[in-house]
């Protein structure tokens, strides 16, 4: 059984046709086009916490109702229960943040120990780690597995056809920010071919001609994409980085997203020990793609 909320349905349903979902209440953490992500995070505090314990509800309820032996979490806190055996997901047992780090590590320690695994979705050695210091250090809980890195990409020997993809994810605002920042970017280097990847543009909003959009692609037309492309512009948020890794791609440019700790710290990570090369958003203007 899977649980879904509106954003992961889609993807979910697709890749698991067979097996019946239950909804679950989203987070929908909310981002600005101006406002730190810590500092939006903070004012969301105790609707999230209030979410939390709704799906805490919930789930105990679904264990009741369909027997359930095993609960697995991906980053979903409230997804713990005495009633079953639960895991959760994680690449990010230590917080990086701006302040307050031993208050905000001591309320995600507290929820990860309720429950009785964790799995990190890294390599156990801290020298071909993915998240560095977001997985590794001493570690608090007392069964914690290293699965490895993640990824429902495949690869294939295709022939490149982009010299750059644009791979957009991320929610709004800052999500249509960095992709307007881009196609400006794609329109001053006519001589290149440009792919861009996201799940809100269509190829009716797009009239530059050395760039193609795509909406949303399945696996199999992702896979395809990210290979047939030279170089990778995208977010450095950990599941796009374990794809990339996962396809042995090794040109790319990482942007964070402005104000969110943990993605600059992935960026600044995959700079020294992958050679990434990392640009701030505010800064895409004076990127120069040759």
């Amino acid at each position: 059984m899977l649980g879904v909320t509106a954003s992961t349905e889609k993807i979910f349903t697709e890749e698991f046709a067979d097996l019946p979902t239950v909804s679950l209440p989203s987070y929908s953490i909310s981002y600005s086009s101006s406002l730190p992500l810590w500092m939006k995070l903070a004012a969301q505090f105790f609707r999230i916490r209030s979410v939390i314990r709704k799906e805490h509800a919930q789930l105990n309820e679904i264990i009741r109702k369909h027997k359930i032996d095993v609960v697995i979490s991906d980053n979903r806190f409230g997804l713990y229960s005495n009633e079953a055996y639960t895991v959760f997901i994680t690449h990010q047992v230590f917080l990086r943040t701006p302040f307050a780090s031993s208050f905000l590590q001591g309320i995600n320690k507290r929820y990860i120990e309720r429950f009785n695994e964790v799995w990190i979705p890294d390599h156990t050695e801290e020298s071909v780690s993915l998240s560095g210091s977001l997985s590794h250090g001493k570690q608090f809980h007392t069964n914690v597995k290293f699965i490895g890195p993640l990824s429902r990409l495949h690869t294939i020997i295709i022939e490149k056809k982009f010299d750059y993809l644009f791979l957009l994810s991320g929610p709004e605002p800052q999500h249509t920010i960095l992709a307007q920042l881009l196609l400006k970017k794609a329109v001053g280097f006519p001589e290149k071919k440009f792919a861009l990847c996201s799940h809100s543009f269509s190829d009716e909003k797009s009239s530059i001609p050395n760039l193609k959009i795509f909406t949303s692609p399945n696996i199999h037309a992702l896979s395809e994409l990210i290979q047939a492309s030279e170089t990778i512009v995208c977010r450095s948020g950990y599941s796009t980085l374990m794809d990339l890794d996962h396809l042995g791609k090794k040109k790319m440019i990482l942007v964070p997203t402005p104000g969110q700790t943990e993605q600059e710290y992935l960026a600044q990570f995959w700079k020294e020990k992958r050679g990434a090369l990392v640009c701030q958003q505010k800064e895409i203007e004076k990127l120069k793609l040759v």
